[in-house]
């Protein structure tokens, strides 16, 4: 049976198929297995975290770290960075084609805003590790921002404050460039703001 960690890494093959792109085989083979051994060392010392935060920590910001942290002695900061970012930005191409597509369906894109504020406080709110401002909301837009996030929180425990900037980027890449929709953001904690914020709504033209 595979333990809890093997499992996690099971699902980031898109991570692995970059490695592979930077090690020889065995060599990136081998560094997988180190690098699950170290998420291991993570879920035991972090098991007692809330459940809501375990959805974030367990199956993203863990498991980065890790790689991350695993590649980096050998591949120094800029390479092991980029391993990262280039499966994130290969990550996200199916869930942008999927919400893309979607946004073409008659009234779709009301319906995808309108789930925002619901969907945002229980998969982004205080009881998952984030504080957040939440703003009134109107007709066809949606906007909060984030003034304390888990993201940048652990990775900054575990000495890696640089990826949080990976994770700030999916945002832009899943939902900055959707048919109808405009994606408004000026700042993120992680590339040094005071607040991520975050505004979408329906364009006009």
């Amino acid at each position: 049976m595979q333990s809890k960690a093997e499992q996690i890494m099971s699902k980031k093959g898109f991570i692995k198929a970059e490695m592979d792109k930077a090690f020889p085989k065995e060599q990136s083979d081998r560094l997988w297995n180190d690098a699950t051994v170290k998420l291991s060392e993570y879920l035991r010392k972090y098991e007692s975290l809330p459940k809501g935060v375990h959805t974030h920590t367990d199956s993203r910001i863990f498991p980065s770290s890790a790689i991350y942290l695993t590649i980096k002695p050998i591949l120094g900061e800029d390479a092991a960075y980029k391993v990262i970012e280039d499966a994130a930005i290969a990550g996200c191409v199916g869930i942008q084609a999927k919400l893309a597509g979607l946004m073409r369906v008659p009234g779709m894109k009301s319906l995808f805003v309108k789930m925002w504020d619901p969907m945002t406080k229980k998969i982004f709110g205080s009881t998952c590790g984030f504080q957040n401002v939440f703003y009134p909301n109107k007709k066809g837009e949606y906007r909060m921002d984030v003034t304390e996030c888990p993201y940048r929180r652990y990775f900054t425990e575990l000495g890696c404050p640089e990826i949080t900037k990976v994770f700030c980027g999916n945002d832009d890449r899943i939902y900055g460039n959707l048919p109808g929709l405009e994606f408004i953001r000026t700042g993120t904690l992680g590339r040094g703001a005071d607040r991520c914020d975050f505004c979408l709504r329906i364009r006009n033209n």
